[in-house]
């Protein structure tokens, strides 16, 4: 990523810092801190005010700050980096106002912080992050399309894999293998493979059942590439489908469809979320559509903006989110069929080229 990137970044919290009536802020969010100034360790703090940032690690991590943090002075001293804000003089001032992200901070984070500095104004803040984070610039969509490539690599790779008697923790593990290499740094979510009855849970990770004929297999997974990921999801059959399970799939289809094309800049993600539940109830399975009809993504698997029926968001160029409609139904099973997309001027782009026809294996 490009160090000039990450000083836009930095400017623009700069700039929601003055809006917050804050002097300071405190990023503990890890996701956040690598957004910010590119760190991708397991420990680190960022402070950043008007006319510094300072990032804080421990010496496990001396050369990989040093390679990785753009804009920011290192620290590198004790592992409870949180101590480590004493060396700011600033952070010490009284009454300084320093926000913190209440959501990700922990009772006993905020009990040191108030003890460690006693003269400053404590403020817990949420969403300080987040909205910054919701577009996306060209370099963190060429790496959420790598990341796509990948997994559509590895949809395709195991269907080769999936058979009556393997397990659904061995096809998911062989996924993950393929995905691991063809380039994903890691496995950004725990994959999930749900068949027959258990393809009914939206979030069935897999487990030891064993693939039956007849079965409908939904599997959801995810690579990550430069830190960024991907996020798909395909439901196959073992063996001939049957009516019900060919007019259930056609109809998420025709939802997923439906709201790819309706998808647009301006809209919310109510109206977005809208487009798909519409279409279950007229067909008389509203009830049926046990989630929203997406998330953002980024260096998270879910993000803002949200499309749902509680969103907040409004869609805008360059947001990036999964488009995920999906039907459940307790003891038969379940269909969902996901794709990432990039929120542009003429409506979505889809990073994803696998099949979306049902696949019979």
């Amino acid at each position: 990523m490009k160090a000039a990137n990450y000083a836009r970044r930095l400017a623009r919290l700069r700039k929601r810092i003055e809006a917050e009536n804050l002097d300071a802020v405190l990023i503990s969010r890890l996701p956040h801190v690598r957004y910010l100034c590119g760190y991708s360790g397991s420990n680190g703090l960022l402070f950043v005010s008007g006319n510094r940032a300072c990032f804080f690690t421990d010496s496990r991590y001396t050369e990989q700050a040093r390679k990785e943090v753009r804009g920011a002075q290192v620290v590198v001293d004790q592992r409870d980096i949180w101590k480590n804000l004493l060396k700011i003089k600033e952070a010490s001032r009284p009454r300084i106002k320093i926000g913190f992200q209440a959501q990700f901070v922990s009772h006993q984070q905020h009990r040191s912080l108030r003890h460690m500095l006693p003269k400053a104004l404590l403020a817990g803040v949420e969403d300080i992050v987040e909205p910054l984070a919701m577009v996306k610039d060209a370099e963190e969509i060429a790496a959420i399309q790598k990341a796509a490539e990948i997994s559509d690599k590895g949809f395709a790779e195991i269907l080769k894999y999936i058979r009556p008697g393997v397990r659904e923790i061995e096809i998911a593990a062989e996924l993950e293998y393929i995905m691991r290499k063809a380039g994903s740094e890691d496995t950004p979510f725990r994959t999930i493979v749900a068949s027959g009855a258990r393809s009914g849970m939206p979030h069935g990770v897999a487990s030891a059942k064993k693939i039956a004929r007849g079965d409908l297999v939904t599997l959801d997974f995810g690579a990550r590439y430069e830190g960024y990921i991907s996020d798909i999801t395909r439901t196959i059959v073992v063996g001939k489908p049957t009516a019900r399970q060919k007019k259930i799939y056609n109809l998420v289809r025709r939802a997923q469809k439906a709201a790819l094309g309706r998808i647009k800049t301006g809209m919310t993600g109510v109206a977005a979320d809208r487009v798909a539940r519409k279409l279950f109830e007229r067909a008389g399975h509203g009830e049926h559509f046990a989630h929203g009809l997406g998330h953002g993504i980024g260096l998270e698997v879910h993000e803002r903006p949200a499309l749902s029926p509680r969103s907040t968001d409004t869609l805008a160029r360059g947001m990036v989110a999964t488009v995920e409609p999906g039907l459940y139904f307790t003891g038969w099973g379940g269909v969902r069929i996901e794709d990432d997309v990039v929120i542009t001027s003429r409506g979505v782009k889809v990073l994803n080229k696998a099949e979306r026809a049902l696949i019979s294996v």
